[in-house]
């Protein structure tokens, strides 16, 4: 079905995207991409939130409809009594509407939808209990499927697999992993799609930092009295992420202590928040490293600060097609990041960045090589410079639509 056989037809398809809530992450920006970039012309598009909360709720186009369950934190009273009240009765709703999907489809959206979006495998139990049995149900799936904390919520995932008619992996080895380690799985019709990146949109939001919210610790030396070109500035490396355990910014921290114990100055910068941030901080203070292992929080422009930083450093565990990855590409930084997920399709080993395994020596070892040889970082920088061609958002979009077109074409 073509674009004109829509219109002859009077109708956009009407697109319904689940999401838990909108705090700063990957999979947020994914839907934010798809959300600015699909064509309005071919797709009337929904979003509902559990929680209207994050910093990227108001990020969500005027044109497209957003509806949400329950409020957000932000719209929680300040007096601490009061909040846990509220948040004791968001919960109770919740359950409400886990238990009666019912009252979502006909109190709250109030109308059918062609295709419906679980945008991670946590949407997709919302998804499949749409009470709508006429939609079509599409799966976006970004996990490496046999990691160990994983493992309590698999049964689950593999009993809703099957339930999609469609599933979209956001890199090879997530789909390869999936197929390696469940070869027997029903599977649906599916596809891997990488991330969209809006390239340009990151190098103009660069040139713009926004103002410099508190820090959970000291800040950094050029930003308070130095020259971010300067060479006599202390190097710095930057790294921008959710704070979780599989994110590797403990074992970062103490290959950064060991380098600093070795005579090897330089900062490190971390943008992002989250549920490791108190364990982090015990170990920041434990290992006497408030000034140089910097916690920025969360911003809405990281961009800025990647630019002014002389690396970019990724030392996760697991990864699908990490977005960051491909922004730090752009903004042309050279980058040490671990064998995970389909990040080596992405970075040519000491070509455009620095491969690695999850392991502390070889951060250590890694960040000494950029921190000590000039001209290797000096060829990965040339190397960079054209790298955004390896980037086609237009392809991108395009495969995404012609799934949603195809499916509703199948159900006529």
């Amino acid at each position: 079905m073509d674009k004109e056989k829509i219109r002859r037809k009077g109708q956009k398809i009407k697109l319904l995207f689940r999401h838990r809530s909108m705090e700063m992450g990957g999979v947020e920006k994914v839907m934010l991409s798809l959300l600015h970039n699909l064509d309005r012309e071919k797709f009337e598009i929904t979003v509902l939130l559990n929680l209207n909360q994050g910093e990227l709720r108001d990020q969500i186009p005027e044109y497209v409809r957003k509806v949400f369950l329950t409020d957000g934190k932000e719209d929680f009273s300040n007096n601490h009594f009061i909040q846990k009240l509220q948040l004791f009765l968001r919960r109770i709703k919740l359950r409400k509407f886990r238990k009666n999907p019912e009252i979502i489809d006909q109190e709250i959206l109030k109308e059918n939808f062609d295709i419906e979006i679980a945008m991670t495998y946590n949407d997709f139990e919302s998804v499949l209990n749409s009470t709508n049995k006429n939609s079509k149900k599409v799966g976006w799936f970004h996990s490496e499927i046999h990691l160990p904390k994983l493992q309590p919520l698999v049964p689950k995932i593999l009993e809703h697999f099957p339930q999609f008619d469609y599933m979209v992996y956001c890199s090879t080895r997530i789909k390869d992993l999936m197929h390696e380690h469940y070869p027997n799985l029903n599977y649906p019709p599916e596809s891997v799609i990488i991330n969209a990146i809006p390239i340009e949109e990151i190098k103009r939001k660069a040139e713009f930092p926004e103002s410099e919210a508190g820090t959970f610790g000291e800040t950094p030396n050029w930003r308070e009295s130095e020259n971010p070109n300067s060479e006599n500035r202390i190097p710095q490396f930057i790294s921008i992420g959710r704070l979780h355990s599989r994110k590797g910014y403990h074992k970062l921290m103490k290959a950064h202590a060991k380098l600093l114990q070795d005579g090897f100055e330089h900062s490190v910068l971390i943008i992002g928040d989250g549920e490791e941030l108190p364990n982090l901080l015990q170990q920041q203070k434990k290992l006497g490293v408030e000034k140089t292992f910097v916690f920025a929080g969360n911003k809405m422009n990281p961009y800025p600060d990647l630019k002014n930083a002389d690396f970019f450093i990724m030392p996760s565990e697991s990864e699908a097609w990490p977005l960051v990855i491909a922004e730090a590409l752009i903004l042309q930084k050279p980058i040490i990041a671990t064998k995970v997920g389909d990040v080596e399709t992405m970075i040519e080993n000491q070509k455009t960045g620095y491969l690695i395994h999850y392991d502390t020596d070889e951060i250590y070892s890694a960040m000494k090589e950029f921190l000590t040889n000039k001209k290797m970082v000096s060829e990965i920088k040339q190397n960079l410079v054209e790298i955004e061609k390896q980037f086609d958002n237009s392809k991108v979009f395009a495969e995404i639509e012609k799934i949603f077109v195809n499916l509703v074409q199948s159900k006529i």
